[in-house]
């Protein structure tokens, strides 16, 4: 199988602030630098892309000697935290900026979906920019014609195809610009993560013509999610950014893994003159730390604090949300006020057990809000920790081949009353 796209040394640096190295003498040697094909004189090596604290550099490195290769038909999901550099790279690829170091060989036509209304001009109406578009892939106006009325079936907008796109809504802008880039003849499909703006069943929509565009159609497919259901379903493939580096790539469920993991590694922290929030974690019933178990196992949610005076003014919530990020549950020390009033000092551990058949397959995230007995809020820490629950295939019966329907995977005792 040929390889679709290859990505050697690759790296992108911003400078932040003010544009310009402070001097005309600088300016014309980063020039100078530029045209011999030379690397920035006023780049530093070695800083890492860490949003949260401020460097002695005004440049950051968004990516750095970024290497892979992607074959031809692959799906393959770019996953990260925020600020990873997975939005980046796509733009790199894309032709949108420029690398600052390295070079990207590829092969066939892109057609790429980087956020809402890329590629789209806002006074030419939905029809003109589907052959806008078209012309600027490299398309004759007579095969743009031929996958007209296919584009315009999947977006839904038929209604609305002659208004200028500058009054629409972002889901439909959204819903155009995905059936275009999708249904157009370019070797190479780029999404990033602007599916989330569309509804729950165009977003279902997408992803079975993305799997039909890389399986059937062996086009190669770029997807970037924070949805790691949506991720598993499309993708065999996975290259995991961490700080601006490829740090995994392979598998698509080695690399969901890795990242839950080292996404978990953080150890909550928060402090006030009551207590500090060590750590909040999930476990089993061997109480061995876990990131998945299945819904016919028991799973605990543990928080560990350290009170520091006696009837510490202190409660907290649990909250969970699916991978939707729908909030399923709150669970708070409400009920408890009393037993954490009457408290020592020294470290807590507070533990929560999941019951078995509660939630679904999938992936889930608890958010950690600290607050006051009283209910005034200290502090929330969001994604705090991930676990995956797994389906039990023991409770099937052969009704259900796929995944259990619902956010909940009750299984109740059946009474059976004979009546007179």
């Amino acid at each position: 199988m040929s390889v679709a796209i290859k990505v050697e040394n690759l790296s992108k640096a911003y400078q932040l602030g003010q544009i310009g190295t402070g001097t005309i003498s600088r300016d014309l040697e980063r020039w100078y630098a530029r045209i011999r094909g030379k690397e920035d004189p006023f780049l530093r090596i070695g800083e890492s892309n860490d949003q949260h604290s401020k460097s002695e550099s005004n440049v950051v490195w968004s990516l750095k000697d970024i290497n892979f290769e992607i074959k031809q038909g692959d799906a393959v999901g770019i996953i990260g935290r925020n600020g990873a550099g997975k939005s980046t790279l796509l733009k790199i690829l894309s032709k949108v900026t420029a690398p600052t170091t390295g070079k990207i060989s590829g092969k066939g036509r892109i057609a790429s979906l980087l956020e809402v209304g890329t590629g789209f001009h806002p006074e030419l109406s939905g029809r003109e920019n589907i052959f806008l578009n078209g012309a600027i892939l490299g398309m004759r106006k007579k095969e743009i014609q031929r996958k007209l009325e296919e584009i315009v079936d999947f977006a839904g907008i038929e209604r609305y195809l002659d208004t200028p796109v500058k009054r629409y809504s972002s889901g439909m802008y959204v819903r155009l610009a995905f059936a275009v880039a999708a249904h157009l003849e370019s070797e190479i499909l780029i999404v990033d993560e602007v599916l989330a703006v569309g509804d729950a069943e165009f977003q279902k929509k997408c992803l079975g013509k993305m799997g039909e565009v890389s399986k059937g159609e062996g086009r190669t497919v770029l997807f970037v999610s924070h949805n790691m259901a949506s991720i598993k379903q499309l993708c065999d493939k996975g290259i995991l950014l961490n700080n601006g580096i490829v740090q995994y790539s392979g598998k698509i469920s080695k690399i969901i893994s890795s990242y839950f993991i080292n996404y978990n590694k953080q150890e909550v922290f928060f402090e006030n003159d009551d207590f500090s929030a060590k750590k909040l974690y999930c476990t089993n019933a061997k109480n061995q730390t876990v990131n998945s178990v299945t819904n016919g196992s028991e799973l605990f949610i543990k928080v560990l604090l350290e009170v520091k005076v006696q009837n510490p003014n202190l409660g907290f919530c649990i909250a969970i949300y699916n991978g939707m990020k729908e909030l399923l549950t709150c669970i708070n020390t409400f009920h408890i006020h009393s037993e954490i009033a009457s408290l020592g000092t020294g470290k807590h551990e507070f533990v929560i057990p999941i019951p078995k058949y509660i939630f679904n397959e999938g992936e889930y995230f608890i958010n950690l809000h600290l607050n006051s007995s009283s209910g005034d809020l200290y502090y929330i820490i969001e994604n705090c920790y991930t676990f995956t629950i797994l389906d039990d295939d023991k409770r099937r019966g052969g009704i259900y081949r796929d995944s259990w329907p619902g956010q909940i995977s009750l299984v109740p005792n059946i009474n059976i009353n004979v009546v007179q």
